[in-house]
């Protein structure tokens, strides 16, 4: 029996591998969470880097605000880690299981699939601005006053249970693996920390033209009233460009950073729940019931009047 036979008989013995057996499937839409592991390290290191070039520009770089843009990452992390295998992976399993065609991975439909997330993606992201219910969650990687690699980790904890999961159901109906269409959107997540920030300007025009850039991404966290709601792709920018949504950054009116209404708090809770409170406080206003759910799928600054 070699060193490794006997370690796994150990393992056996303790009843542990066959916990691990089911937790791995109870997680295995999370697989995504095995690239974030691999990518955080070279996120701090990147960000650390960007930390040195504009930490004495504080309109630009606070390195206490960069610290809690990586806690709220690591709530949203953990929440997906959490919370995946109970609320979404069953829902992809069962329209997995009726899809419509068998698709064999390959190198062909490992593209496909890339393609297929992002052009999804496109339709969550554009949702998580037009929808006030998805925004709630969304806006917080939005209501930082500066935009650098730290601020693609500003994320919301309740993503999970918010269900912007949804979006990518078809491709499961399809028949493109679940497991695959995690590690996609993981993929598409990391290309996206790269464009959150100041430090590069435009690329070559060919790359500007189809892919998102630092400069497309600079446009999209905007509240300029131009750059408001534009530039919502994740890795190609070329959806943006068929739907009409593509604003080109312009020189002579630099990105403004923020929200267009002020957070009422800067710590963990308020900034993963302040839009939902709002949300449900304007839900209160008195009205016909059809009337107040309207808030829910209304754009962020719909308001109705009060009876």
């Amino acid at each position: 029996m070699t060193l490794f036979e006997m370690m796994h008989a150990v393992l056996a013995d303790s009843g542990l591998l066959a916990l691990w057996v089911i937790a791995s499937e109870w997680l295995a839409l999370d697989a995504r969470q095995l690239v974030f592991v691999v990518a955080t390290p070279v996120f701090l290191l990147v960000a650390l880097w960007e930390y040195q070039k504009l930490k004495h520009d504080p309109d630009r770089m606070d390195g206490r605000e960069g610290v809690k843009n990586f806690m709220l990452g690591a709530g949203y992390q953990t929440t997906e880690l959490l919370f995946a295998g109970v609320i979404a992976f069953p829902v992809y399993s069962l329209l997995y299981h009726y899809r419509l065609f068998d698709i064999e991975l390959n190198l062909l439909t490992g593209l496909l699939t890339f393609i297929g997330v992002d052009f999804c993606f496109y339709w969550q992201h554009r949702a998580g601005h037009r929808i006030r219910w998805f925004w709630a969650a969304h806006v917080v990687h939005h209501s930082s006053p500066r935009l650098n690699f730290t601020t693609a980790m500003r994320q919301n904890a309740t993503n999970i249970f918010n269900g912007t999961w949804l979006f990518y159901l078809p491709l499961a109906f399809v028949g493109f693996n679940p497991v695959w269409i995690g590690i996609a959107y993981a993929l598409s997540l990391v290309y996206q920390f790269f464009i959150h920030t100041e430090l590069v300007g435009k690329l070559h025009h060919w790359a500007e033209f189809v892919f998102n850039t630092p400069s497309h991404h600079r446009v999209h966290h905007g509240c300029n009233p131009g750059y408001i709601d534009r530039n919502y792709g994740g890795v190609l920018i070329i959806w943006d460009r068929l739907f009409g949504t593509f604003v080109d950054e312009k020189e002579k009116d630099p990105p403004v950073y923020g929200i267009t209404t002020p957070v009422p708090g800067d710590d963990l809770i308020t900034l993963w729940t302040h839009e939902y409170v709002d949300m449900f406080r304007d839900m209160r206003i008195r009205g016909p019931v059809a009337q107040k759910l309207k808030h829910l799928w209304k754009p962020p600054e719909w308001q109705r009047e009060s009876d």
